[in-house]
């Protein structure tokens, strides 16, 4: 299950997430995306985690946790919007 992961500190390392994730089972992957141009974290992840139970048990034990001073929001993860977006540049 993929798990979002909002909230976070800028200053929140992959492994701090890692760690936090693994008290709750195995953890397969954790993404951080930055931003294209300044290269700063944009302030969310997404964790992988590839049994269910133990992705729920992780959503539900860590809602609101503080990790480096900052109160997490989880959530499974919804599906990407592969539409459109872009475009909107045009001159009247």
């Amino acid at each position: 299950m993929k798990i979002y992961v909002g909230n976070l500190n800028y200053k929140t390392t992959h492994q701090s997430i890692q760690d936090l994730f693994a008290q709750h089972g195995q953890v397969e992957e954790v993404y951080i995306p930055t931003d294209r141009e300044t290269g700063r974290v944009r302030g969310f992840a997404f964790v992988t985690m590839p049994n269910d139970e133990e992705a729920q048990a992780a959503i539900n034990a860590l809602q609101n946790a503080q990790l480096d001073g900052r109160p997490l929001r989880i959530n499974k993860a919804r599906p990407r919007d592969d539409g459109g977006g872009g475009g909107g540049h045009g001159r009247r």
